[in-house]
């Protein structure tokens, strides 16, 4: 009935946005964070914790700790998009979807096509040398043999220009994403825990006529939903 329902709202008109977490793309083979087999649950490191590992001062206290486990847990540069991603990216081509608001890193809406996408925690694609500035693709951190990838032109040390602990979110994306969710009429939610700020406060600013949330768990938002579906995210875009 559900799926029903969430046809309908796709195909009736108006403003659709969505906004998603790791959930999206736990399909496409990469990991969540919290779930019970979500990276924090599994002890990585013998000696830190993986909160520990992604934060500002661990990155600058011990960037080679922190590449070892960034290079093995964090990217995945083989995955590709899922149904979700793919479904988005048709909706938003055909008009029906206006923005792609994420919590994930991987860069997989852009590959699948989408282009109005809103990375709030940044990108595993995008890196800059901290000395001279110089932009880096993903392929230079991955191909650098050493323990951490330096700059080619001035051998500064290269960081991911991913949002750690300790570190703020950008303003104006936040701004963006903020302005799009509150001009929505049919906000779409999926594969996030809604318990990290500020990202999921957003949701709390939708004030259009249909929020819609599916998740495999519940979440702290789940009595707010006009359209609650529980599942992944994949087989429910991708059955619409």
């Amino acid at each position: 009935m559900e799926l029903e329902q969430l046809r309908k709202l796709v195909n009736g008109g108006g403003s659709i946005v969505f906004f998603g977490g790791a959930g999206t793309s736990t399909e496409s083979g990469i990991p969540d964070f919290r779930s019970a087999d979500g990276l924090y649950e599994q002890r990585t490191s013998k000696v830190y914790q993986p909160e520990e590992i992604l934060s500002r001062d661990f990155f600058f206290e011990h960037p080679a700790d922190f590449y070892s486990f960034y290079r093995m847990h964090m990217v995945y540069p083989q995955a590709k998009p899922n149904p979700a991603h793919l479904k988005l990216a048709e909706w938003e081509a055909q008009g029906r979807l206006k923005a792609v608001i994420t919590q994930n890193i991987d860069g997989l809406h852009q590959k699948a096509g989408s282009v109005n996408v809103l990375e709030l925690h940044g990108s595993v694609h995008r890196n800059r040398c901290l000395d001279c500035g110089l932009s880096h693709p993903l392929t230079d951190v991955l191909s650098d043999p050493r323990p951490v990838p330096l700059c080619k032109e001035c051998g500064g040390v290269i960081k991911p220009d991913v949002v750690l602990y300790q570190e703020n979110l950008n303003v104006a994306l936040l701004e963006r994403a903020a302005a799009h969710i509150q001009e929505a009429d049919t906000l779409i939610v999926a594969g996030t825990s809604l318990t990290v700020q500020p990202a999921a406060g957003l949701v709390g600013l939708f004030g259009g006529e249909n929020l819609v949330l599916v998740n495999r768990a519940p979440t702290p938002m789940d009595h707010y939903a006009t359209h609650l579906v529980r599942g992944s995210i994949g087989e429910v875009l991708g059955s619409l």
